[in-house]
């Protein structure tokens, strides 16, 4: 099979692949592939909740000078963990664990930097989409100062599914957005708390946050009215620790 780095590329190694329920990021498809082959591996794919891209064959071609044959996967950076497994580590470490959850954050440097953020606060876990996340690469290991191959991580197809989990599981889900009427400093982060941060742009869902049991904004008088999203969640991220320390 060949494998280079982070990605496979052919199309019966990338089916083998499939096939063994090897973990993949994503795969990119050269635009206007058809025939059997390919569309077995479409189906797999959509089956398997796998996301997939078509692109220009120059795309493909600058990722590798193997012969591709129009198909090339991206394999993770890093060894994910099942959610359960994650909320079974997480009570062992404290009886109060702190999670976050990342809802559309597409920027990889804001991402390594929350999540470096969250290993300095003690976060026990990182839950992130599997569709519509910034990649986790090199960049973001690098912007994470290491801190993504420390802290458990897990990717879900349906973020609703996993707080759903976590809800039964004894956490209370508390979504950080400017739609909030209360701000950080009136919650309780004492409890197994389960913190959101949404998209750099859009926020959080509306969909995520109908199963939220709280809704909190940072208080600001400035003129901007918003704050990058990795220094948003570094502020809720530590009023948590702020109640948990004192």
């Amino acid at each position: 099979m060949e494998e280079r780095q982070n990605y496979l590329f052919g199309m019966h190694p990338v089916l083998e692949a499939i096939a063994d329920d090897r973990k993949i990021e994503k795969v990119l498809f050269k635009k206007g592939m058809d025939g059997p082959l390919f569309r077995e591996m479409l189906e797999k794919l959509q089956e398997k909740e796998i996301p997939f891209q078509f692109v220009p064959i120059e795309k493909l071609n600058g990722i590798t000078r193997g012969k591709h044959q129009g198909v090339v996967a991206y394999l993770p950076q890093l060894d994910y963990i099942e959610l359960e497994d994650m909320v079974a580590r997480a009570f062992k470490k404290s009886e109060a664990p702190l999670l976050l959850l990342l809802d559309g954050v597409s920027d990889v440097r804001n991402f390594g930097a929350i999540a470096r953020t969250a290993e300095c606060a003690g976060v026990s876990g990182l839950i992130l989409p599997a569709k519509g996340g910034a990649a986790v690469n090199a960049d973001a290991i690098k912007t994470s100062a290491g801190a993504l191959l420390r802290i458990p991580t897990t990717k879900t197809a349906n973020l609703r599914v996993a707080l759903y989990y976590l809800k039964e599981s004894g956490f209370e889900i508390i979504a950080a957005t400017e739609k909030a009427d209360k701000n950080i400093y009136e919650v309780d982060f004492k409890k197994p708390t389960a913190i959101i941060m949404g998209a750099e742009d859009k926020g959080i869902s509306e969909s995520v946050l109908a199963l939220c049991d709280e809704k909190i904004k940072i208080p600001m008088g400035g003129v901007i009215g918003s704050l990058n999203v990795s220094v948003a969640a570094a502020i809720v991220m530590f009023e948590a620790v702020r109640q948990r320390s004192f």
